[in-house]
């Protein structure tokens, strides 16, 4: 299938944030990779600012998708929370990138106030979703232990991100599975 330049250009500027943090790459690594001038992103992205905005909005957006296909597929608590540790292990690519909210995380000093603004909206979207996810954990049982589920959103995002930061730190994706299997021991 045929992508756009814009997608293109998005596509490339996500992996390469996820691979070296959004200060680890410049229009000219884009342009080489998309195989179009460098000029030409500016009239898609006129700054990077403009390009970071448009990537964590976008990122935003497939992952409120890919959280709605979790309920969908998933009735209980527990595997809605063993399908989201599973999405943050895969996001890893074996030690070698972080998602993208992550990667961000590290570069945030290199991001514009809207894009870190964006960051905030897509950390409010997984909280929300995650207490609702250990609400119903508690509820169906299936899930051990929850006591204040909005406290535990606020734990498992951080022990999620931590995790991957340790994983990627290391190269090993060993250390992920280790940090997260205290969730995983709690599902039932």
């Amino acid at each position: 299938m045929t992508v756009d330049t814009k997608t293109a250009l998005l596509n490339s500027a996500e992996s390469a944030a996820r691979r070296n943090g959004f200060d680890g790459f410049s229009y000219a690594d884009l342009a080489a990779e998309v195989g179009i001038r460098k000029a030409s992103i500016h009239y898609h992205f006129p700054s990077k600012a403009d390009l970071s905005v448009a990537l964590i909005a976008r990122y935003q957006e497939i992952f409120r998708q890919v959280c709605a296909k979790i309920d969908t597929e998933k009735t209980a608590g527990g595997a809605r929370l063993a399908a989201l540790i599973e999405r943050y292990a895969d996001a890893l690519n074996g030690g070698q990138s972080l998602c993208l909210c992550v990667a961000f995380s590290v570069s945030r000093d290199g991001l514009s106030d809207e894009a870190i603004a964006h960051m905030a909206a897509f950390r409010r979207m997984m909280l929300v979703w995650l207490e609702t996810v250990f609400a119903k954990g508690q509820a169906d049982e299936t899930i051990s232990d929850v006591t204040d589920p909005k406290r535990e959103a606020a734990a498992t995002l951080a022990l999620l991100e931590g995790a991957q930061l340790s994983a990627r730190a290391g190269r090993d994706v060993a250390l992920f599975n280790a940090a997260t299997a205290v969730l995983q021991n709690r599902i039932k």
